[in-house]
């Protein structure tokens, strides 16, 4: 309490976002909505009468553990709490968070949203109709069962690790996650189980079409590497460009397909947790922990003001009716290509000067 909560603490304010990664205002806005709405984190006495560790340390252990990747036992000199507590600190901590902004900050992209996508993508990477980027990163499993190691085990990876999929877009806000298939798998495999158009396949995507260069257009779309199908939902750089306006659209795209990659950086050196081997020797726990540190990855590019879309207002309960071939227009290549050739001459027409590969 006297190094970080009284009036006037040992640290400052910039020391107190360092270690916990968050302002203090929302730190302590969190450790009052848990507290309010988990009996486990609220105080109580135990037969002999002494009182348990308060809201303020538990959430105290459980974010440094995120924070810095260490073991349940790293703070246990200052906090003065076991190492199963603190591991249940984690537990119960990541849990609350999943419960309580899980609906907001892990939520698909409404039509407000979209359009404040499209908006924001378009000024930043001239790409009207963009999404955001899609790529997957692998979280190493440190306590991986042995009988498990040979499906998540990847020969250039030498460790078990899972696999997550992400979509981020440029303000690096994360808009779909999906988390646990075996490290041993590549990007499409992950693509093929994921539920990213479920929305689609089901009705309940919100209608935001979009025009460029005159020609009209159904669906947003995701920018992805050369590992990805050519669908109409996808757009990917050329493999070797010819033409001046087609290298120009090569290093824009390149260059926007990097919001994700910036993502995965940035989550992973916040919360270190994921950057080192994960202790868990759960999957479910890993899971827990992953989208906890998303939530709050969220949930402090809010509160910094960075959001392109901060506000949450969610769409009218209604159903689009759904094609009979949606998973073929989904699939379609020959959208995919025409939508490139629109999107190669617009930045044609833009004139964008990009220095010459002997000059970089």
């Amino acid at each position: 309490m006297n190094d970080y909560f009284v009036e006037e603490p040992k640290y400052n304010d910039e020391t107190f976002r360092d270690r916990f990664r968050s302002p203090k205002s929302l730190f302590l806005k969190i450790v009052a909505d848990i507290k309010a709405s988990e009996e486990w984190f609220q105080e109580s006495y135990d037969a002999r009468g002494k009182r348990s560790f308060t809201a303020l340390q538990k959430c105290t252990s459980a974010i440094r553990q995120l924070a810095t990747g260490n073991p349940p036992d790293q703070f246990n000199e200052h906090l003065q709490m076991s190492q199963r507590t603190s591991r249940e600190c984690l537990q119960f901590f990541c849990n609350a968070i999943i419960k309580l902004y899980g609906k907001e900050f892990l939520r698909k992209p409404t039509r407000h949203d979209i359009t404040r996508l499209y908006a924001a993508h378009e000024a930043r990477w001239h790409f009207p109709g963009m999404l955001g980027s899609i790529d997957c990163t692998h979280i190493e499993w440190r306590n991986c069962p042995w009988e498990f190691q040979g499906a998540y085990v990847r020969g250039d990876i030498k460790r078990p690790t899972i696999v997550l999929e992400a979509v981020a877009s440029n303000d690096l806000w994360i808009w779909h996650s999906y988390f646990g298939v075996p490290g041993s798998n590549n990007d499409i495999s992950v693509l093929y189980t994921s539920p990213l158009f479920q929305s689609v396949t089901d009705g309940t995507a919100p209608f935001c079409p979009y025009f460029v260069n005159g020609r009209y257009y159904r669906r947003g779309y995701f920018l992805v590497d050369g590992i990805y199908p050519a669908w109409s939902v996808f757009m990917k750089a050329f493999l070797f460009p010819v033409e001046v306006k087609e290298k120009a659209f090569k290093k824009l795209q390149e260059s926007a397909r990097k919001d994700v990659e910036r993502a995965f950086g940035v989550l992973k050196g916040r919360w270190c947790i994921l950057s080192r081997p994960v202790r868990a020797m759960k999957k479910p726990m890993i899971s827990s922990i992953l989208y906890a540190c998303i939530i709050l990855h969220n949930m402090l590019i809010k509160e910094d003001g960075r959001a392109i879309s901060p506000d949450w207002v969610s769409d009218p309960p209604t159903q689009v009716p759904v094609p009979e071939n949606v998973q073929l227009d989904l699939r379609n290549e020959d959208i995919h290509h025409w939508l490139r050739y629109d999107l190669v001459e617009l930045v044609g027409s833009l004139g964008l000067e990009f220095p010459n590969s002997d000059e970089q």
